[in-house]
């Protein structure tokens, strides 16, 4: 009696041998590290590795390693002095084209790392940063889509040269007049079925022809959720320019975006970036003209000015005159050319940019036009011990591409070195500017040195939780309260080795829901304890009455901890932020302890007393 099959021993070793193996890189803690990214995303090369390292040598800065990860140079070091002087002297050494951030880096051996253990991620108040919640403004997307309804519907009208007086907007409907019937009536079909997004409804009246043209609900959500998702993805592309290793960009509610920034302490400098504003513009290049002779002889033609490809730095000799800016290109996206196979971007533009791209390509055909990204950068110098900000143009040639044929309102840029070339384009073309206003509503700033304390308070929280469970179960329960303390570390390492797995982010509520469930890990020990004690009292044997502690208990400790379970999933559901971390440790610490209490502890019952006599049981 009380013998566990072969199987059930293994499974319960396997799950020792992994979750110890899972939960192992937690305690080798972060190395203090610098990150040097590029600003367009393209992998960081040997060449900055080595002025790198000269600049270290040289300040006579000593580091553990300089190694290459996900495309960016990683610098680990021995503390954090040596970090912040390095990150200062890196950043003036390798450029302009680089962002230098500081950052926390496991120092997980390999050996763990190639099996893919991970130390957990910790949040934003145990590691510091700042947290910003921001609305957004979707009523101004509704109105920016429908000011540009109003220019496309001019340029239908004018095509198919039906006659109006006016066409503009009034609030949320724009408003077409003409002079007769025949005009109204042949503008509200073509309108209906060349442009369906709009509903018409036409006015009644005797002396007016009027037509009334607005956006369904359905669309105006479409309109509002499309805002919000664009504003998190410029944020998210702003927000890798700072560098930050794992930012937290989520949407919360219908209009709210929060950011979260673990590392950062700059919170000047995470809300210029958030803040910034960026976008393009088309030219022709001025092939009459050599742009290297203009530049060495620095007579610059009139009309002309010379720009340099960001790439490689070559002169681009431009002219001045616009054709369109990013403010009329409304998508884009990337993809193969059909007939080359080359990678392109494809392009869409609002009514009036398409009309003046038609004119300009149709008149250049076989010449070269060139997109220039345009970035405003504000920076913050500290003069005379105040900070002062400073705002910055930077203008660099990202395309120049052969005019094949006349664009449309959609068109596509060829030309591109490969993929990742185009879909880096077309972020940056999806992804210059806000497609909404933005407003920060909320900003917390945690520093440092309150993560760290935050840490070791969890610590030491959990620490006197397990402690004080193991010294009333040992006293209380003798031996088998020493077995339910092994299966409660067993439970304590399960969830780590998950919360690892998972990748989860462990946060002060998360070390809460951890602290809570060791406290309640013991409860299904207890009951089944409580239950042998009855039986035993009853008069059964030990081995009878170990069986029926653990069949009769079994029912109860579902009941108690489903119940729970459901709770705890109830919060993860409608909570955010903390609230759903600590619904995630609950509910891994619910199913956990359930497997240890019932399966672990029983292993080691029926290893000590299974398949012999027993006269008494220390209980």
């Amino acid at each position: 009696m009380n013998q566990y099959p072969l199987w059930k021993y293994l499974l319960i070793l396997a799950v020792i041998l992994v979750g110890t193996l899972y939960a192992l890189p937690n305690i080798y803690g972060q190395d203090p590290a610098v990150q040097i990214s590029s600003t367009r995303g393209v992998a960081v090369g040997v060449p900055v590795r080595e002025k790198a390292a000269a600049v270290l040598k040289k300040a006579a800065i000593g580091y553990k390693s300089m190694a290459f990860h996900d495309g960016r140079l990683l610098i680990r070091f021995n503390d954090t002095d040596d970090q912040l002087r390095a990150r200062g002297l890196l950043a003036a050494g390798v450029g302009s084209d680089y962002v230098v951030a500081l950052n926390l880096a496991a120092s997980t051996p390999k050996w763990l790392r190639d099996i893919n253990a991970k130390p957990m991620y910790l949040g934003l108040d145990l590691r510091g940063g700042v947290h910003f919640l921001m609305s957004v403004d979707t009523h101004a997307a509704v109105q920016q889509s429908l000011e540009s309804d109003v220019s496309d519907l001019r340029t239908l009208l004018r095509r198919k040269k039906i006659r109006y007086t006016d066409v503009s907007r009034d609030k949320d409907t724009i408003r077409l007049q003409f002079r007769d019937a025949s005009d109204r009536d042949r503008a509200r079909d073509l309108i209906k079925a060349e442009e369906g997004d709009l509903t018409v409804t036409e006015v009644p009246s005797q002396t007016k022809f009027e037509l009334h043209a607005s956006l369904s609900p359905q669309q105006q959500r479409t309109i509002r959720n499309f805002a919000v998702q664009q504003n998190i993805t410029t944020l998210r592309n702003r927000i890798n320019e700072l560098g930050v290793a794992e930012p937290v960009i989520q949407q919360q509610g219908k209009d709210r975006i929060v950011v979260e920034l673990p590392g950062v302490q700059d919170t000047a400098r995470a809300k210029e970036i958030l803040g910034a504003t960026a976008t393009l513009a088309f030219h022709m290049v001025d092939e009459n003209h050599s742009a290297e002779d203009a530049l060495a002889t620095g007579h610059i033609p009139a009309g002309s000015r010379i720009y340099r490809e960001r790439d490689n730095g070559r002169p681009v000799l431009l002219y001045k005159r616009v054709i369109i800016t990013g403010n009329q290109i409304t998508d884009a996206s990337s993809g193969l050319d059909q007939e080359s196979g080359q990678a392109a971007v494809f392009v869409t533009l609002d009514g009036k940019g398409a009309r003046i791209m038609e004119n300009t390509t149709r008149k250049n055909i076989g010449r070269r036009m060139a997109v220039v990204f345009i970035d405003n950068k504000v920076t913050t110098n500290m003069v005379d011990g105040k900070p002062v900000r400073v705002q910055k143009k930077v203008e660099n040639v990202i395309n120049v591409a052969v005019i094949r044929g006349q664009f449309g309102k959609r068109f596509q840029i060829t030309g591109l070195d490969n993929p990742v070339e185009a879909r880096n384009l077309a972020l940056l073309l999806r992804a210059g500017a806000l497609a909404a206003p933005i407003e920060i509503i909320e900003e917390t700033t945690i520093g440092p040195s309150l993560g760290k304390e935050n840490i070791k308070q969890g610590f030491e929280a959990v620490a006197m939780g397990f402690l004080a469970v193991l010294v009333f179960m040992s006293a209380y329960y003798r031996v088998f309260g020493l077995v339910a303390n092994l299966a409660l570390l067993l439970n304590l390492v399960v969830v780590v080795a998950l919360l690892s797995i998972l990748q989860a982010t462990l946060t002060m509520p998360g070390i809460a829901g951890i602290v809570l469930t060791l406290g309640m890990a013991v409860d299904s020990n207890v009951l089944i304890y409580e239950r042998i004690r009855e039986e035993l009292r009853n008069g059964n044997t030990p081995q009878a009455s170990i069986h029926a502690g653990f069949d009769k208990a079994f029912g109860t400790i579902i009941d108690s901890n489903v119940t729970t379970l459901i709770a705890a999933i109830v919060l993860f559901s409608f909570g955010t932020g903390p609230v759903k971390g600590f619904a995630v440790t609950l509910s891994i610490g619910i199913l956990t302890s359930m497997f240890t209490a019932i399966m672990g502890s029983r292993a080691v019952i029926n290893l000590m007393y299974g398949g012999r006599k027993v006269k008494r049981l220390l209980i």
